[in-house]
């Protein structure tokens, strides 16, 4: 599994992942934050139906990165300026957007 070796915000519109195998992926913080990976993002699926989720209006902050913090060896959390700070970024998700955008 590939794992970032450096994680910068590299201006107020990106943060770039310098992975073990010598990629770099640029990720737009907009996309970070529209793609935050937590349930209440994403809804989540009970009894394999997926439960859409509730449809909020942007806050202050919405797009600020107040924090990133390590989970484990395998994800990052980051801390938003409207508070939102549930979603894991596991390393594979983040490879995954780098790649779908």
């Amino acid at each position: 599994m590939m794992k970032p070796i450096s994680i910068k915000q590299t201006d107020n519109e990106t943060i770039t992942f310098a992975w073990d195998d010598g990629l770099s992926t640029p990720l737009k913080i907009q996309l970070l934050r529209d793609e935050c990976p937590c349930a209440e993002c994403k809804g989540e699926t009970i009894l394999m139906q997926q439960i859409l989720p509730v449809l909020k209006p942007k806050l202050p902050g919405h797009y600020d990165v107040k924090a990133i913090v390590p989970v484990g060896s395998y994800a990052i959390q980051i801390t938003w300026g409207d508070s939102h700070a549930t979603g894991l970024y596991s390393w594979e998700y983040l490879r995954n957007l780098h790649f779908r955008k």
